[in-house]
């Protein structure tokens, strides 16, 4: 039984349902007496049923018409008519009998309504809880799905201009290859007709444009015209005609429908077209084929070695490398063939996945979450578990691949390496044998070399198969390290899930608003800030560049300089000795002529020495007095400091506004500031 406490004792169930109907006010002294005693006989009555429902309420009021629930509600009833009198007159007595209230007479159908209306009342404070919650609920679902489809806006946003330029390029470069394609004959018209084809599809594009979008754009005229027609027709109350225009607007749009099952129909003709070309097998890669790498190259086996034995191990040798990589290269195509090119999807869903995962790389954050929100979206038929699975099966089939890719490369790289020790090898050898046809005394050395040479191939090939092991358990690391990350991200992304959970029980939406905003500011200032950044790197690199071609080119134009002074010094050389042997003079030896001073040098040492009398006796190093006085700058402060001005404001002035007679060098001026 439910009570409420009070000053009379405990109030039942329907002692607190009188209190939510009539007004707190009327609970006096004689109310919380009345009360008492009714809740005292509602005990006992309690304590026989005590889940008893409000439908059995309602019988036994209308079973039993002298019932304590009956005399209750009448006695309050009474109550409520009688309040203000008696507080007014201020009675002592507390016993509702002496007013008469258990006397009036009151209908069943009013005890009914009463009780019908403190049970709904009940119920519905009981539902707004509830309702409350419910309500919450849905404003933070919603506002989840808006934080995510914005998330997916933006990543179509930054998607959708890379794969407009790859359009743009694509284009581009099929029209460069029919600018550029010339015909190799007469008798070559395929050209020409692929120029005519080109012009039929430009007529095509462009009736298909006057065919489609036209009609839309006269539709949208017509519309916004009959919306201001609508407009006026309200100001002026005239009734306004919409059949037409729906009927104009059913018309675009059975026209539209029809434009777009031709363009499918279209499309899967010509899908169907180029599957019958067989195209498919010049797209696929060449790792997906196995090479023939049992062919031994033409320069060992057609080569002319004097040793049968060494000429035998290198052939072994290429043997040996071919089926080790022929295995590896047949297990890793057993794992391709034992999974389907499309992971057990049909084409076209794979494509939308493969392109769809493309769009969420791991750069983005979150990407984990907002890829596998959207593949959800794309295929709604497909549970979660199958999206995984098919993701970790097309995870399995690109690492295959890789795998594939790199053993092939490196058998390449391993065939070429062999390829040049077993040439030099067979070199070595054949000078080996030369200098034992040539120096038959040396034989026993030569079969040392040749045995060393051996001793030096197994040796490789032991390295070799070391190095192949060793590439082996570092694939076999790797796969294990990529099962590893993938079964970490999916830990992660259930962690992930599990948090985003239990935080949606402790939402707040305007903690949640002011982190949207402050998320989008600083994605925008990092977008702008990695933007200037990369623009500032491009054209750092472009002046390095610049610089590096500079000095590039100065090096190789100062190196040709210098080859074509050295060049012009020979030719002058060769010119002046030939002069000279041209003009030589066999004369006597005269000595003293020959260390004596010529009449040319007599006279001008004389002149010298006449200079050198006329000079000053010490050279001057710097300013006279004329130029000194020259500059009207030291003119200027010579009177502003007669006149005594010369450390006033108006001379500093003054004097900084003078200029000197001869501007003076750029050099000269220092970048020093203080």
């Amino acid at each position: 039984m439910v009570t409420i406490g009070d000053e009379g004792g405990s109030l039942s169930t329907s002692a607190w349902q009188q209190h939510l109907f009539f007004p707190m006010h009327q609970s006096h002294a004689c109310g919380r007496v009345e009360l008492a005693s009714i809740a005292e006989e509602e005990e006992e009555e309690e304590k026989a049923k005590k889940n008893a429902t409000p439908p059995l309420l309602l019988q036994r009021l209308k079973s039993q018409p002298g019932c304590a629930v009956r005399e209750r509600c009448m006695t309050s009833v009474g109550m409520w008519g009688k309040h203000s009198r008696l507080a007014a007159t201020g009675a002592r007595g507390r016993s509702p009998a002496r007013f008469g209230l258990l006397n009036q007479p009151m209908g069943e159908e009013v005890i009914v309504s009463l009780v019908t209306n403190l049970v709904n009342t009940a119920q519905r404070l009981a539902q707004e809880p509830m309702m409350w919650v419910q309500k919450i609920q849905c404003a933070a679902k919603a506002t989840k799905e808006s934080s995510i489809l914005r998330q997916h806006r933006q990543v179509w946003s930054s998607e959708c201009p890379r794969l407009r330029k790859a359009e743009e390029k694509a284009e581009n470069d099929l029209h460069d290859f029919l600018e550029q394609i010339r015909p190799s004959s007469t008798t070559d018209t395929a050209i020409f007709s692929l120029k005519d084809y080109e012009l039929f599809l430009e007529r095509e594009r462009e009736a298909f444009r006057t065919a489609t979008v036209e009609p839309v754009h006269q539709l949208r005229g017509d519309l916004l015209f009959r919306l201001e027609e609508v407009q006026h027709q309200r100001l002026t109350l005239q009734p306004s005609n919409w059949e037409p225009v729906i009927q104009q607007i059913e018309f675009v749009k059975d026209q539209q429908k029809d434009i777009t099952a031709k363009l499918h129909s279209d499309y899967i003709e010509l899908e169907d077209q180029i599957k019958c070309l067989g195209l498919e097998k010049y797209l696929t890669s060449s790792s997906e084929a196995l090479v023939d790498i049992e062919s031994i190259p033409e320069e060992v086996l057609n080569s002319d070695c004097p040793y049968p034995e060494l000429k035998d191990s290198l052939i072994q040798a290429f043997l040996s490398m071919s089926e080790r990589y022929q295995s590896r290269l047949h297990s890793l195509q057993e794992q391709l063939e034992g999974t389907d090119r499309f992971c057990g999807w049909s084409p076209h869903d794979h494509l939308r996945y493969q392109f769809t995962t493309l769009q969420y790389n791991h750069g983005l954050p979150n990407h984990r979450a907002l890829c596998m929100d959207i593949l959800q979206r794309l295929f709604p038929e497909k549970s979660r578990r199958q999206l995984m699975d098919h993701e970790r099966v097309w995870d399995w089939q690109r690492f295959t691949q890789v795998q594939l890719n790199v053993v092939t490369q490196q058998r390449q790289r391993d065939q070429e390496e062999l390829l040049a020790r077993a040439l030099v090898t067979l070199q070595e050898a054949k000078h080996a044998h030369q200098e034992e046809l040539e120096h038959h005394i040396d034989r026993q050395n030569q079969q040392e070399i040749c045995s060393n040479l051996r001793e030096k191939l197994q040796q490789w090939r032991a390295q070799q198969e070391e190095v192949t092991k060793l590439e082996a358990a570092i694939a076999d690391r790797q796969q294990a390290e990529e099962e590893a990350r993938l079964k970490r991200e999916q830990e992660k992304s259930a962690a992930i899930r599990s948090q985003q959970k239990a935080k949606v029980r402790q939402f707040y939406l305007k903690q949640e608003k002011r982190r949207e905003e402050l998320e989008h500011r600083d994605q925008e200032r990092l977008a702008n800030l990695r933007s200037v950044m990369e623009e500032q790197a491009r054209k750092d690199k472009e002046r390095v560049q610049f610089r590096a071609d500079m000095l590039q080119r100065r090096a190789e134009e100062r190196e040709a300089r210098e080859l074509e002074h050295q060049r012009e010094e020979e030719e002058k050389q060769n010119r002046l000795e030939a002069l000279r042997n041209q003009v030589g003079v066999v004369a006597e030896a005269d000595p003293e002529r020959m260390m004596a001073d010529t009449e040319a040098w007599r006279i001008r040492l004389l002149n010298v020495k006449e200079c050198e009398l006329q000079r000053p006796l010490y050279s001057i190093n710097t300013y006279t007095d004329k130029q000194i006085v020259s500059d009207p700058r030291v003119r200027v402060e010579q009177a502003l400091r007669e006149a005594g001005l010369h450390q006033s404001p108006y001379a500093k002035e003054v004097l900084s506004v003078l200029q000197p007679p001869k501007p003076p060098r750029r050099d000269t001026k220092s970048v020093i500031k203080f």
